[in-house]
């Protein structure tokens, strides 16, 4: 078995081994078995917050392993005009569905909910099987914070910074009620 720890740089060259096709659901997990498309087994033990995306390289004895993203069912979204693809993805992301952008159309993993939505927006919706790659979000994984620490080694997502020391907020000062403790 090929025990895989990290992603090789991007701009690297390495030979490339071997190709592992994943659905989107088992790109976001780090701690993963799974099999090359040639059989052999891997074992992906990732850092925290890392995800695979098709094309990535993962490092491995002697060269690379090849990310592919592997077909699956997904919902094909498209609209009569801009605006109405604006709003249907707006509506996505407000259901934080991880979605797909293409020229023209919207993908997002098969859904029956989500595909009545759509289509009470006037979209048309088609079931496919295709490779998923939604957008990574607005911060692409992990992101530097304020702090200089990594994400890994902090309990929130960001802090809040302004320069009054009544407003100003860290997350990991905030009780349940979102207030700052009493000192």
């Amino acid at each position: 078995m090929i025990e895989i720890t990290t992603k090789v740089k991007p701009g690297t060259t390495v030979q490339v081994l071997g190709k592992l096709s994943l659905p989107y659901e088992q790109r976001q997990k780090r701690w993963l078995r799974a099999r090359l498309v040639s059989g052999e087994q891997v074992a992906l033990k990732l850092r925290r917050g890392e995800t695979l995306r098709g094309g990535d390289l993962l490092a491995a004895p002697g060269g690379a392993i090849e990310v592919a993203a592997a077909p699956e069912k997904v919902l094909h979204v498209v609209c009569s005009s801009s605006l109405e693809l604006a709003r249907a993805a707006y509506h996505l992301g407000n259901r934080h569905a991880a979605v797909q952008l293409g020229q023209g159309f919207l993908r997002i993993i098969d859904d029956a909910v989500l595909a009545e939505m759509l289509r009470g927006l006037g979209a048309k919706v088609t079931k496919i099987e295709a490779p998923f790659e939604p957008e990574p979000g607005a911060y692409g994984g992990a992101h530097p914070h304020a702090s200089g620490e990594p994400p890994s080694q902090r309990g929130s997502i960001h802090e809040y910074k302004t320069g009054d020391p009544d407003t100003d907020r860290d997350d990991r000062n905030q009780n349940r009620s979102g207030r700052r403790p009493q000192k």
